[in-house]
């Protein structure tokens, strides 16, 4: 029986055709100007993207707040950890090929190194910018930037998950590196669901080890389970995919991991054991990425067989998104074949 978890009050129209579709980069929009309409210390800081980043809502307010640096990335971040030096709380945005993309020293060096809770907002991260092309698909970002000590990454996985991410982290004392997609995703969460900074979250469990086959409800043992972490705006396909495969017979549970750094050691840990074979969904490089992530973790503390959804050491190209995402394997169809994959199906 396919169960959403309840406990997490998602949206209940998240299998429907018709599901509300809304950029994940509009919540950091709305997030910012709430952020910055609870705390006059918040502060925002362009690389003339404004409104592609959706900080034109925080622009348009707070004109004595906002700071637009033009084609300049690295004067973008070394100016925002001057301002969190003097106790302001900045927000930098950009594409993320640029701003952590072109600017990454100046993050490692003037935030990192020295501690400053900056905020940098990734947007049009992954391949599913799509006619941007190659050169402004940003699918090593959560690389580059979970390396960095420090440094927090989240990933929200919608609109909503991504208004709570930028609501939270302006609260925090840490650099923070928030990941935003371009393109309407599904929404899935609901302004009830919880988020936490660090904690991941099932989504989905197939009820009581149950799941369909051939028509009949029979008992799934662990030799026939598999968890799928996903993250960012390809978790409502492992959320398809989990529902596919447990009508052919497999029980699945989905885990949200919309924190990548810190990870959720306790989550992640108690899937592996629940389910014995790990599935991890990104759009992103799988060197490096969230699975890399997921993987070292899983290494120290329960090995686990794993497999990999994401992109596999290429650079993208131009095209239409859900075409890219097929060419390079991220559909709830190849989410599928994964996980048959571990089972050896």
């Amino acid at each position: 029986m396919k169960m959403l978890n309840t406990a997490v009050k998602l949206n209940p129209k998240i299998w429907d055709k018709d599901v509300e579709q809304v950029p994940i980069r509009k919540g950091f929009g709305e997030g910012l100007l709430a952020a910055g309409e609870a705390d006059e210390n918040v502060v925002g800081l362009c690389a003339d993207l404004t409104e592609s980043t959706q900080m034109h809502l925080f622009a348009k307010k707070f004109s004595n707040r906002f700071v637009e640096m033009g084609v300049a990335e690295q004067n973008l971040v070394t100016v925002a950890s001057g301002m969190a030096a003097m106790g302001k709380i900045p927000f930098c945005s950009s594409y993320a090929m640029f701003s952590p993309g072109r600017n990454w020293e100046q993050i490692r060096t003037t935030i990192c190194y020295n501690d400053r809770p900056v905020k940098i907002v990734g947007s049009h991260a992954g391949v599913s910018v799509g006619p941007d092309g190659g050169t402004h698909q940003a699918i090593e970002d959560l690389a580059i930037m979970r390396v960095l000590p420090n440094m927090c990454v989240l990933s929200p996985c919608d609109a909503i998950e991504a208004k709570k991410a930028t609501l939270a982290c302006a609260k925090t004392k840490t650099p923070t590196y928030i990941r935003l997609a371009r393109e309407k995703t599904p929404v899935i969460t609901t302004d009830d669901t919880p988020f936490e900074i660090g904690k991941a979250q099932v989504f989905y469990r197939t009820q009581n080890n149950e799941s369909r086959l051939n028509g009949a409800v029979g008992q799934v043992g662990i030799k026939n389970k598999v968890g799928i972490i996903g993250t960012g705006g390809l978790l409502h396909k492992a959320l398809l995919a989990a529902k596919e495969l447990e009508e052919e017979g497999i029980a699945v549970t989905v885990l949200n991991l919309a924190t990548i750094k810190p990870l959720d050691v306790d989550a992640i840990v108690e899937l592996a054991k629940e389910c014995g074979r790990i599935v991890t969904v990104e759009e992103h490089q799988v060197m490096g990425g969230m699975g890399s992530a997921v993987a070292e973790l899983l290494v120290q503390k329960h090995p686990t067989p794993m497999e990999f959804v994401g992109v596999n050491d290429v650079f993208g190209q131009s095209g239409k998104p859900e075409e890219i995402l097929a060419h390079y394997g991220m559909t709830v169809e190849h989410i599928k074949q994964a996980t048959k994959k571990l089972l050896g199906r």
